[in-house]
């Protein structure tokens, strides 16, 4: 269902019942679907709440990308929401948005679950290759290469490698743009120290995007009492390769939860 959020029709999934409410942001390229198969495990005790950034997925294009914009975007969907407890998942670019957000300090934010996420300071990309970032976004034979290449490191199903594929190739022009022009170089470290809740941070082992190094160098240190966790054997799409995996590691974080 769509609901208007900061002038923007944002696609949202809302499913099943319980506390802490698991509040999704996905990767740049994806959609709410890429969370699918970990909220099959999570539904049946968690209110489960996933939704299209602007210019992605079901959502509306808007004008604007930037990281903040995105976190408006989320704040203000918990807001309408009304959300009590809550906690945030977010996969790269989407845990990017989630750091900033929770830097915030926003009521009811029990706790910060980054999966494979961007870190705060800006990626280490050159020009012409974020540029060819934006070029292998428009193309099926350049996405294919991508997710056989770049973004997995174990099958994932023809259902799941389908749906990658429609997510990418359907997002809004500026939206595809938006994360390697700026996003992607976009400095917020000087925020996220003033995260306060628990904050576990999944990461691939053999993640190409998001390496385990530059997590443990350039995101952990830089969130108090952050702990990270690496998932055997999976690349940058843990959420579709091993949605299991990703699912009780959020499930084990939300057991170590106070209150």
């Amino acid at each position: 269902m769509k609901y208007q959020i900061n002038g923007v029709g944002l696609n949202v999934h809302d499913q099943g019942d319980g506390e802490p409410v698991l509040v999704f942001l996905h990767y740049w390229g994806g959609s709410s679907r890429t969370w699918g198969e970990v909220i099959k495990h999570l539904v049946t005790n968690f209110r489960c709440l996933a939704y299209d950034h602007r210019g992605w997925g079901d959502s509306d294009a808007a004008a604007s990308y930037r990281i903040q914009d995105l976190a408006d975007d989320a704040e203000a969907l918990i807001e309408m929401f009304r959300l009590q407890r809550y906690v945030l998942v977010g996969h790269s670019m989407g845990g990017k948005v989630a750091q900033l957000v929770a830097s915030r300090r926003p009521v009811g934010l029990a706790g910060l679950l980054l999966v494979a996420p961007s870190p705060p300071v800006p990626m280490a990309a050159p020009l012409e290759q974020r540029m060819q970032m934006i070029e292998a976004y428009g193309a099926r034979q350049s996405v294919e290469f991508l997710i056989e290449h770049v973004l997995t490191a174990t099958p994932v199903s023809e259902k799941a490698r389908e749906m990658i594929i429609e997510d990418t190739l359907r997002g809004a022009p500026q939206a595809k743009r938006a994360w390697p022009e700026a996003g992607m170089i976009e400095d917020i470290s000087a925020f996220v120290g003033n995260i306060s809740v628990p904050t576990l941070v999944l990461a691939g082992e053999k993640d190409q995007v998001e390496r385990v190094e530059i997590l443990r160098q350039e995101l952990v240190p830089r969130i108090p009492g952050a702990q990270l966790r690496v998932i055997s054997k999976t690349g940058h799409l843990s959420p579709l390769e091993v949605p299991g995996e990703v699912a009780s590691g959020i499930w084990n974080f939300l057991a170590s939860l106070p209150g």
